[in-house]
């Protein structure tokens, strides 16, 4: 079986970052799927999904060590031809990926006590994000 839905999120600024756990909770469960695994993918290529633990600190420390790792310059090939300022954000959502497979057990995603699914704005501007949620099994 096969249950798809989408989700839309609206981000304000580069690094936000906002918890998906129960929104995939709760498309897993109105699925009714019991053993397979639910795909989370962000439509674009200025955002990311993962996981990690959702708590301040974190939500500061991701964006920052991806901006000490890929910072805006204009040396990058794409920033010289086209100038758009976010070149970094295309990168930096690269590196993570728009992305993640969780399995499902009984009736639940299996995620860690500490272990929540996020999505991370790359981007220099506000954004609207379509999320898309596949979940497969029985």
């Amino acid at each position: 079986m096969v249950f798809q839905e989408e989700l839309t999120i609206s981000t304000s600024r580069h690094g936000e970052m906002n918890d998906l756990t129960e929104s995939v909770i709760r498309i897993v469960e109105q699925s009714g799927i019991q053993t397979g695994h639910v795909h989370i993918f962000n439509i674009g290529s200025t955002a990311a999904v993962g996981t990690i633990e959702f708590e301040p600190g974190l939500r500061e420390d991701l964006p920052a060590l991806l901006d000490r790792l890929i910072p805006p310059s204009p040396q990058f090939g794409q920033e010289m031809a086209w100038h758009y300022g976010n070149c970094h954000s295309q990168l930096q959502a690269t590196l993570l990926g728009p992305s993640l497979t969780v399995p499902i057990r009984k009736g639940r995603p299996a995620l860690g006590t500490w272990q929540q699914v996020i999505h991370l704005e790359c981007d220099t501007r506000p954004r609207e994000r379509t999320i898309i949620f596949t979940v497969m099994g029985q």
